[in-house]
């Protein structure tokens, strides 16, 4: 008797400790879309009014206003096309901490065309998104943007060399 109530509610226990991350990641994929589209009217409407964005680089944070304000520039001024290639997304929870509740991980390359000139660049980018009430609410970038600056030609010198 003991084995069959185990067998009953073992598939219970599971279903109960597993969160189901599909309408986050829904969110995620459709922000990256319009990321994609160079939509920034789109990805406005899925960040929160209190949205803030982190990185790539340490102590770079930006509200939702000023985000969009320089995707509009960016979309008429620099980029030609965004492409996310290889894309994974993966959810999890966050128990404890400063950055408690749910979030959307986005492992992508990245492959931006620059308008005019400037040529093309090819990103390995992790982003996460926290995600609240269908919306994003945070997101943490990393990636290397000294390759991206390499691969557009720029050459790093160090001041003390001079």
């Amino acid at each position: 008797m003991k084995y069959l109530l185990l067998i009953i509610l073992t598939p219970l226990l599971f279903s109960c400790s597993q969160q189901n991350y599909d309408a986050d990641i829904a969110i995620v994929k459709k922000y990256v879309e319009s990321v994609e589209n160079l939509d920034y009217t789109g990805m406005a409407d899925l960040l929160a009014e209190n949205y803030e964005g982190y990185g790539p680089s340490a102590g770079d944070t930006i509200r939702k206003a000023a985000a969009i304000e320089n995707w509009k520039k960016s979309v008429d001024d620099l980029y030609k096309s965004i492409s996310y290639q290889r894309s994974q997304f993966a959810g999890v929870s966050i128990a404890e901490g400063p950055n408690v509740g749910i979030w959307v991980a986005n492992w992508a390359e990245l492959i931006i065309e620059y308008k005019g000139e400037k040529g093309s660049a090819t990103i390995w980018a992790n982003t996460n998104y926290k995600v609240e009430n269908g919306k994003i609410v945070k997101s943490i970038t990393f990636y290397n943007e000294a390759d991206v600056l390499d691969q557009l030609g720029y050459v790093f010198i160090n001041p003390n060399d001079l």
